[in-house]
């Protein structure tokens, strides 16, 4: 039996980027358990760009506090528990935070059915953060016809591949914008993207010229920055821009870089939307049903990558903000 945890704990606040020295693995003996409590073992922990946003001491998201373990969504088994309901080896999904063993009270945990998708797949294309946000930002706000032009940025990471293939399946052509030749390759080859733009080695305006001529009807956003801009820049009439995210800011979030081109909103009748999943909390059944329909009929792919050890999430977490990962970024524990 497991006598001891260890975990991720924040020992700085990052300036810039969240760097591994901004972190320190611990590892304490587990006390006994208490009333109304369940331990979990972790096998994965979810690695998502919105973490960075909890590191700063204060802000609009959840924070983290010098020497409090990092907020993490996971996956594991249940191995003691003092609530009813809630037995041993039971598969759990929910806040365990980045540690091997959580101890947590079952309001903050659900089950979740092993047998129907691998444990993981509830923290990407099952989860509320990965492939729930991108159903909701696809069809509550976007809300692509057939034969509109779809571009999506950090179209190989997780939101992004999922919010691409959905417009496909709806009949949009989609336009990946993602960083290097194995991301585009898999947008183009694997994903049956339409298109795709390799920023870090293509003039993102210039090729939305050339592969969208009449305009972009939607661009979903998870980057901003100079990206946003050069969409906003080649809009059709009446198009929609939807913000998912904006990654490239998340580093430096007191000095927010808004999209300078925002006047081509008003010169092609245009919107601009943001929304956060956790509005929308009637749409995460019918989000989560279709999503597992979808995986079981070989419609939807999300790639994961996985980084095995605990003690490498601040380094997972440096990679994702690299732009290393491709789809899912995870982390296996045990």
């Amino acid at each position: 039996m497991t006598t001891t945890n260890t975990r991720v704990v924040l020992s700085r606040h990052p300036v810039g980027e969240a760097t591994p020295d901004c972190f320190s693995i611990e590892t304490q003996p587990l006390e006994d358990l208490q009333a109304g409590m369940v331990r979990v073992a972790v096998d994965y922990i979810s690695v998502d760009a919105g973490t960075r946003t909890m590191l700063k001491g204060e802000g609009f998201h959840n924070q983290v506090g010098l020497g409090e373990t990092i907020l993490a969504g996971g996956v594991g088994r249940i191995v003691a528990s003092t609530v009813e309901g809630w037995e041993i080896g039971q598969v759990v999904r929910g806040g365990l935070g980045a540690q091997s063993v959580a101890t947590v009270a079952p309001e903050l945990l659900e089950p979740i059915d092993d047998s129907r998708a691998p444990a993981q797949a509830y923290l990407g294309a099952l989860s509320e953060s990965t492939g729930i946000t991108a159903w909701i930002g696809v069809r509550d706000v976007a809300k692509p016809q057939k034969g509109d032009v779809f571009v999506v940025s950090a179209a190989a990471g997780a939101v992004g591949s999922i919010a691409g293939q959905i417009a496909r399946i709806d009949g949009a052509r989609v336009i990946g914008i993602a960083g290097g030749k194995r991301k585009t390759d898999y947008l183009l080859n694997e994903l049956g993207f339409d298109a795709a733009i390799d920023y870090k080695n293509e003039d993102v305006s210039e090729r939305l010229r050339a592969l969208a001529p009449d305009g972009v009807n939607i661009f979903y956003d998870n980057v901003g920055g100079p990206i946003l801009d050069a969409v906003l820049d080649n809009l059709a009439m009446q198009a929609r821009v939807v913000i998912c995210g904006a990654v490239s800011q998340y580093d430096d979030m007191d000095n927010v870089i808004g999209p300078s081109n925002y006047l081509r909103l008003a010169e092609r009748q245009s919107t601009m939307a943001g929304f956060a999943y956790f509005h929308f909390a009637d749409s995460f059944a019918p989000a989560a049903a279709e999503l597992s329909q979808w995986l079981a009929e070989g419609r939807l792919v999300l790639p994961e990558e996985i980084l095995e050890g605990v003690e490498r999430y601040p380094e997972a977490l440096q990679f994702m903000f690299y732009g290393g990962n491709l789809g899912k970024l995870l982390v296996k524990v045990n």
